[in-house]
């Protein structure tokens, strides 16, 4: 019997079905062992791999529903990044980078799936699901009034403006990893997030007649 703690992940891969289902006796720590946890998910510990990805599940969430637009699009997105992981884990130099690799593969991976599905938006119709959006709740599955007002003041940017601006502020990811993310240097990280910053104080201030 499944103890509360238990997650259960499907993996889907071509014509092949993975489940595995993994249960959680302890809860994770503050100072959770990452290295520790790559290295044994590299011998072929697939307990350690679901361990770091568990950990870190609402923030994979969360970034994928950026990109994805609605929840069922975030969870595939999920799934397809955790069969890259298993299958690419051995070509990390840094376990310390876990995260920030994970996180890029992740993003990689929502946008092939928008190409193949032939989509247009990013960052746009962000809606988990046909629930009433609360701003009093910390679930990280549900939208704000807060989140879905920031929405709207995005697009009177332009994509890689909001695009960066989403993942510091959003996702609280550093210059680095949103370099890594998105492709460029860190030095167009800054100027994209400074240029959409400006663009959106001037927004803001012609609504208001200031």
């Amino acid at each position: 019997m499944r103890g509360p703690g238990a997650s259960r992940i499907i993996f889907s891969r071509k014509n092949e079905l993975y489940i595995l289902v993994m249960t959680h006796i302890r809860e994770r720590g503050d100072s959770m062992d990452v290295i520790r946890l790559v290295k044994k998910a590299k011998k072929g510990d697939k307990e350690a791999l679901l361990q770091l990805i568990f950990a870190e599940k609402d923030d994979y969430y969360r970034l994928a529903l950026t990109y994805m637009g609605n929840e069922h699009d975030a969870m595939d997105a999920m799934e397809e990044m955790i069969v890259k992981l298993y299958e690419k884990l051995d070509q990390l130099k840094k376990e310390e980078a876990f995260y920030s690799w994970s996180k890029t593969i992740l993003v990689n991976g929502c946008k092939s799936m928008l190409r193949r599905q032939k989509k247009l938006v990013l960052f746009e119709d962000w809606n988990t699901s046909n629930e009433e959006p609360s701003s009093l709740t910390s679930d990280p599955y549900i939208c704000s009034d807060q989140q879905m007002d920031i929405k709207d003041m995005l697009t009177h940017i332009n994509p890689h403006q909001k695009e960066a601006i989403q993942l510091k502020y959003f996702h609280d990811l550093d210059y680095q990893t949103i370099a890594t993310i998105t492709s460029v240097s860190i030095g167009t990280v800054k100027s994209r997030i400074f240029e959409g910053l400006k663009k959106l104080r001037t927004h803001y201030r012609g609504d208001f007649g200031e």
